[in-house]
């Protein structure tokens, strides 16, 4: 175990505070969204960080409710658990196939808090992965199926089954984005629905590429979305960060092109406005207009130009790190950061960076309030950060 200071300016093996960022919007349909944030003071926070095991490529992990059992998903297609407590590592089986490749793979695992009582034996577990179509095509899915740990060091996947594809099944095997989030009183389900890297998709409501869908449980399209099918939102590009905030309010965090990161507070029915409107330009260096007051689109909290190339988004709970208690941490690929933002309202403003030595592909917060990071990558380091 190590304690390291992000107060410290001398480079650390682990952790060290980098300079902020700070900016923000109403998130509403009119006034510009803030874009390339300036400096803010360093937060006074330190950290304790263990390291508790590699992994190849781990995309995103998963306590089972009520227990110490954390579940990581490995983007080949392979899943292990922790036993937080113990240190005792196991496999997991009757993982499904998945479409290998590029940013596709295994992706998600979810389970449902309401379960936190029930047989830690013997969960619902939900995942997300890359499947393959007919011909060079591939989609996002998520499955359902039950999750049994009758073993010290083997847990099996019983009865998996698909309940929702992204579609339509597309060549190419970027922006898949598949993150789940559950309502907080568990009626529904929101599922991050990627562009596919085919942009136009996401301005047209035939499919369901560039959206975020809410559904029921069992993956059908639920009663009262905005359009009468599963679309809750569009105009995405490849939403990384899927979470609720303490007020019940949906936020994603996804990647732009080249600049133009974005946070937005997901509202029903709305447009946030890809690939018409960006605070990036296209890679091949070709303009994308801004957001304007008059465009009709929904504008983003913050919009990161340079990027912060999101891994994936939680909003804290816990009262371990004082002062986090309803903030956002977002874990950034590109820098290699913990990016924490905090709300007044709608209003969002970034607060603090926090260096770390490698891509951050996820962070979760655990039982107790410790935060669990995910590297990225083969050989990603599964990391547990206390406060010093």
């Amino acid at each position: 175990m190590k304690r390291l200071s992000i107060l410290s300016l001398t480079l650390s093996p682990i952790v060290l505070l980098a300079s902020c960022g700070s900016g923000y919007s109403t998130g509403s349909d009119t006034g510009d969204a803030a874009s390339t944030p300036a400096p803010v003071e360093p937060t006074e926070t330190a950290f304790e960080i263990t390291e508790r095991g590699t992994f190849n490529q781990p995309w995103a992990s998963a306590f089972i409710p009520g227990t110490d059992m954390l579940v990581i998903t490995e983007k080949p297609g392979t899943m292990k658990f922790l036993d937080t407590a113990s240190g005792r590592l196991g496999t997991i089986t009757g993982v499904p196939t998945v479409d290998y490749g590029g940013q596709g793979g295994l992706g998600e695992v979810a389970f449902l808090p309401s379960e936190a009582d029930s047989d830690p034996s013997n969960r619902t577990i939900y995942l997300s992965w890359a499947e393959a179509g007919e011909g060079d095509t591939r989609g996002a899915v998520v499955g359902r199926g039950e999750l049994v740990c009758e073993q010290a060091d083997e847990c099996s996947i019983e009865g998996m089954e698909v309940i929702w594809r992204q579609a339509p099944k597309v060549t190419g095997r970027g922006h898949y984005s598949h993150r789940i989030a559950f309502s907080p009183d568990e009626q529904y389900m929101f599922v991050a629905s990627g562009d596919r890297q085919k942009q136009d998709p996401a301005q047209d409501r035939s499919n369901t590429l560039g959206t975020i869908v809410r559904l029921n449980l069992d993956g059908t399209a639920a009663a009262g979305n905005p359009y009468g099918d599963e679309i809750w939102s569009w105009g995405h590009r490849n939403i990384l960060g899927l979470d609720f905030d303490s007020e019940g309010r949906l936020w994603e965090v996804e990647h732009g092109p080249a600049g133009g990161d974005e946070l937005n507070l997901v509202t029903r029915g709305a447009n946030y406005g890809w690939p018409a409107r960006s605070y990036g330009d296209n890679y091949n260096g070709t303009p994308i207009p801004d957001h304007t007051a008059d465009d009709g689109f929904t504008k983003p909290a913050i919009a990161w130009t340079p990027v912060i190339a999101p891994g994936n988004m939680i909003f804290y709970s816990g009262d371990l790190l004082e002062g986090w208690k309803g903030d956002a941490i977002i874990s950034a690929l590109k820098p290699k950061e913990l990016v924490r933002i905090s709300f007044d309202g709608e209003n969002a403003t970034e607060v603090g960076r926090y260096s770390m030595d490698n891509r951050i592909r996820s962070v979760i917060e655990g039982p107790d309030g410790a935060l669990w990071v995910l590297e990225d990558g083969e050989g990603g380091r599964l990391l547990e950060l206390r406060p010093g």
